[in-house]
């Protein structure tokens, strides 16, 4: 799904339509600037457990640390950190066998980082941003990409 797409679905969504393919957890428009202060209020959400589920974020900020690549039973997945503000910074999960970027690492620590995405808190300890690439599945139906000082991987 295109970012239009997404960004309709969440129109739709409020008008009361359903979208196939897309939950409506991920009906939620995201805008097309990054929203930290709205990521970082959802976090809090989450936090006190007034929200749940899995949501659509668009963070951006610097990269403070770059992980080596791990092979989960899904692929191979790359990682890094993002400073979004207020001394937080959130773990940006990228499907290296589904992304079109060159080798691992293609982010440093100090680069500006644009991430779209789904926000996903199970606890304090494990929360993240995944489904950072192209292509949905069948629980998540929105697009997402990660762009680092201007070059846009998806």
């Amino acid at each position: 799904m295109t970012r239009y797409a997404a960004g309709m679905a969440g129109v739709l969504a409020l008008a009361g339509a359903v979208v196939a393919g897309v939950p409506a957890h991920a009906q939620e428009a995201i805008g097309p600037a990054c929203d930290n202060r709205h990521f970082l209020a959802m976090q809090h959400a989450f936090e006190s457990g007034s929200l749940r589920g899995d949501r659509p974020v668009h963070v951006c900020g610097r990269v403070v640390a770059v992980s080596r690549p791990k092979h989960t039973r899904s692929g191979w997945h790359g990682y890094f950190y993002v400073d979004t503000g207020a001394g937080v910074s959130i773990r940006i999960v990228s499907d290296l066998d589904r992304m079109v970027a060159p080798p691992w690492p293609w982010v440093a620590k100090g680069d500006m980082a644009d991430v779209v995405g789904r926000y996903y808190y199970d606890s304090p300890r494990s929360q993240g941003i995944d489904w950072t690439h192209h292509g949905t599945g069948r629980k998540w139906g929105m697009e997402g990409y990660v762009a680092v000082n201007g070059n846009r991987y998806q």
